[in-house]
């Protein structure tokens, strides 16, 4: 639902571009693929926080098309996807996420941080609060 398909394009200067279909704003780069797909991890997250700067829905990642390829991202940025998405979904502000929770404003703001690290922990007891429970599955590589 959340592995977003990106495509590199090269130009003039050595290396390569990243885009993203699903996520317009998304502008990473790398030496060559290997970088190029490390870097886009961090990228990703990276524009994920214009969509809860902007008070936006994070949208669902699109199949790939021919020559993108798919970044799988960390289960607790999928997590923190989720809970801002039912955050929209109900008009909810994170100072609504902390009152609901008792948390102070800043323990509140890290659980839809995409560039701060949380415990998965505190991000099941948030959806749990909205009525969600996290369901993890491992599949073979």
């Amino acid at each position: 639902m959340y592995d977003y398909a990106i495509r590199f394009e090269e130009d003039n200067t050595p290396g390569l571009a990243v885009f993203c279909r699903d996520l317009p704003e998304l502008n990473s780069y790398g030496d060559d693929v290997a970088h190029a797909l490390r870097e886009a991890v961090d990228a990703i997250e990276t524009t994920l926080s214009i969509y809860v700067d902007e008070r936006r829905a994070i949208p669902a990642a699109s199949a790939p098309r021919d020559g993108e390829h798919v970044v799988r991202l960390p289960a607790v940025t999928v997590a923190k996807i989720v809970l801002w998405n039912e955050m929209m979904v109900r008009d909810m502000r994170k100072a609504d996420l902390c009152r609901l929770l008792g948390l102070a404003q800043t323990q509140g703001d890290r659980l839809v941080d995409f560039l701060h690290t949380s415990k998965m922990e505190a991000i099941e007891k948030a959806l749990a609060a909205l009525g969600k429970r996290l369901v993890v599955s491992v599949e073979a590589t």
